[in-house]
């Protein structure tokens, strides 16, 4: 993924959510409504994220140093699990602690048509972040399932706003439902519940971006396409008559480090064994761009004792 087509997705989730806390926080003003305020919470917390994944790919782009020789590509991971932290604390947990006060000290709604246009205006601006989402997504995902593209892809802007987005659009249907049958019903109640739903489903998206941006901090392999593509390409050459072993590791979304064992002749040169694996490190880094640092080891194949 090029540096542009997260940028753009999360730049404009960034946009929307300012506007949308803004005039969500007008509405809580006016309304006094638990979901107005859940879900201004909730725009703070996810313009915040929008934030710290801009300063996680900026953070990535420095060069490696003596102290960290491999670069700091993994800085995305890291912001995006902070991301998923900030979601569940700032986001999901006050949420369901505004919709528990709420439930136990219910008071009426004073306005409701505040909340209403804003939560209609919060719709219109979400779609527009997630219709932006979608499109960059679809420029990388390349016809996959969108729960494949989510759960693997190795960058991890795109997926944390799609996730942001679905969230936030749900969250603002949970907000319009509680307050509509609390103004229907005369029960401030109702107010609490649409909290409490907004709380549990952003604990839900927090939970499983945690768990994902987790396995790739301790790293993931190359995709299933890499892996095969880099075998092909080392296999390609005479000068390389077996592969003994292959391992792959992602240094960054767009870094990945090769290690393998090559099987050589006996007899051939030291001079003969160089040429062979520079020759398999360009086949490599042609096949797979981000291949950026390959590890060739010769060795003399043994097979496997019968």
């Amino acid at each position: 993924m090029s540096t542009s087509e997260g940028s753009r997705a999360v730049i404009a989730a960034l946009l929307a959510n300012l506007g949308i806390a803004a005039s969500k926080f007008v509405a809580f003003f006016f309304t006094g409504s638990s979901s107005m305020l859940s879900e201004s919470m909730h725009s703070i917390a996810d313009s915040g994220n929008q934030v710290l994944l801009l300063v996680g790919r900026r953070q990535a782009r420095r060069s490696a140093t003596t102290e960290h020789p491999f670069g700091y590509g993994r800085s995305r991971y890291v912001y995006a699990f902070i991301v998923s932290i900030v979601l569940f604390s700032l986001g999901g947990v006050f949420a369901l602690y505004e919709g528990w006060h709420k439930i136990v000290h219910p008071e009426n709604l004073n306005s409701p048509i505040w909340a209403f246009c804003v939560l209609i205006v919060a719709m219109i601006l979400e779609t527009f972040s997630l219709r932006t989402a979608v499109k960059e997504s679809n420029l990388v995902r390349r016809g996959a399932p969108w729960s494949r593209f989510v759960r693997g892809a190795k960058a991890p802007e795109l997926p944390v706003v799609l996730l942001e987005d679905i969230g936030a659009l749900l969250g603002l249907i949970f907000a319009l439902v509680g307050v509509t049958a609390a103004v229907i019903t005369g029960d401030g109640r109702w107010d609490g519940i649409g909290s409490l739903a907004i709380g549990g489903l952003l604990v839900v998206i927090a939970v499983f971006l945690a768990r994902e941006m987790n396995s790739l901090l301790i790293g993931e392999s190359g995709t299933a396409e890499h892996v095969a593509a880099i075998r092909k390409a080392l296999e390609a050459g005479s000068d390389v008559h077996r592969i003994i072993h292959l391992k792959t590791l992602h240094l960054g979304p767009d870094e990945l480090m090769v290690v393998a064992k090559i099987s050589v002749r006996h007899d051939e040169t030291a001079a003969s064994v160089a040429r062979a694996i520079n020759a398999a490190e360009l086949r490599v880094r042609s096949a797979v761009p981000i291949a950026r640092v390959i590890y060739l080891e010769p060795d003399i194949f043994q097979p496997p004792a019968s």
